[in-house]
């Protein structure tokens, strides 16, 4: 198929097309810098959001539309021009791809749109599942709300949309995991905040595997959680690194103290939701990495 895909050269993006490359799938990836890389036979980079760019007339004919384009949330803390450009990238992203699709021919039978599993708002005690209706009011909350809404109005120029609500994603080099990892290897790891706070993670594999399965599968539609069918609180995520790593789980990080480091981005480590891939598991989507001690240690013995 022809697969064209905003964000490709990100942390997802990057893995998803090399498993689409396996697959013999031809990918465009829409890049504000392509001329940064070099196009071979299987992938061609186009040119978007910049002035004078007319992705379109690439893209003609393509089967799918993948949009994961978004500033990163953990990459500084959050002041007000930070989550400024948290919601405009994804916003600016997603009014371009409806452009886009809107301006082609031949519509493509698939978009899928990048989203996070902070659209529920944050719990101890709820579990949530794709049915479940947002509680939250918080700023990751009310971002992604805005978000999925204006993703869904390329639902005009598409058979369906698929919203892939990430978890917390784990990777060997990338996402959060090597922030989690660090203060063990230094001997210093221990319980975040109170530690009962829910982390609803996911292996990077599972990721890139499970956007291939939605692609492929024309049943599924509509918003999908992705995260593992276990998820834990955080001082049991934790107590398996440290065991993994064979390092001590002693030190305990404060609550107050993270708020007053991070700020408003505390939030993503301090607060969690318990997530259930529901729509996943009952079209029997099958998980390399199903429990934690397998995914990290995947992530932190067998890749050394």
């Amino acid at each position: 198929m022809k697969i064209a895909i905003a964000g490709g050269s990100g942390f997802v993006g990057t893995a998803l097309t090399g498993e689409l490359l396996k697959e013999k799938h031809e990918v465009y990836i829409l890049t504000r810098n392509p001329d940064k890389h070099i196009p071979d036979d299987a992938v061609r980079y186009v040119r978007w959001l910049r002035d004078g760019s007319h992705p379109e007339k690439d893209l003609e004919g393509i089967d799918v539309f993948m949009n994961l384009s978004g500033e990163s949330l953990n990459s500084g803390r959050w002041t007000d021009d930070r989550k400024r450009r948290i919601v405009e990238s994804r916003m600016q992203s997603s009014k371009e791809m409806v452009r886009i699709l809107s301006q082609l021919q031949k519509k493509p039978k698939t978009v899928i749109n990048a989203s996070a599993i902070g659209y529920y708002g944050t719990s101890e005690v709820n579990t949530y599942t794709e049915e479940t209706a947002s509680d939250g009011d918080d700023f990751l909350s009310r971002t992604v709300q805005l978000w999925e809404k204006e993703a869904m109005k390329a639902s005009s120029y598409t058979e369906r949309i698929v919203l892939t609500r990430f978890g917390v994603i784990l990777g060997e080099k990338e996402g959060a995991l090597s922030s989690i990892v660090l203060p063990y290897k230094l001997f210093g790891g221990g319980k975040i905040g109170s530690g009962r706070q829910w982390m609803s993670w996911i292996h990077i594999k599972d990721v890139t595997r499970a956007i291939i399965f939605c692609m492929n599968h024309q049943d599924i539609q509509g918003q999908v959680n992705f995260t593992s069918p276990n998820p834990v609180h955080m001082d049991l995520f934790g107590r398996t690194v440290g065991k993994v790593l064979h390092r001590p789980h002693w030190f305990p990080v404060p609550a107050f103290m993270l708020s007053t480091l991070l700020g408003e981005m505390s939030v993503l480590v301090l607060e969690g939701q318990k997530v259930i891939p529901e729509k996943l598991l009952s079209h029997h989507f099958e998980f390399s990495y199903p429990d934690l001690s397998s995914a990290l240690e995947d992530l932190l013995v067998n890749r050394q």
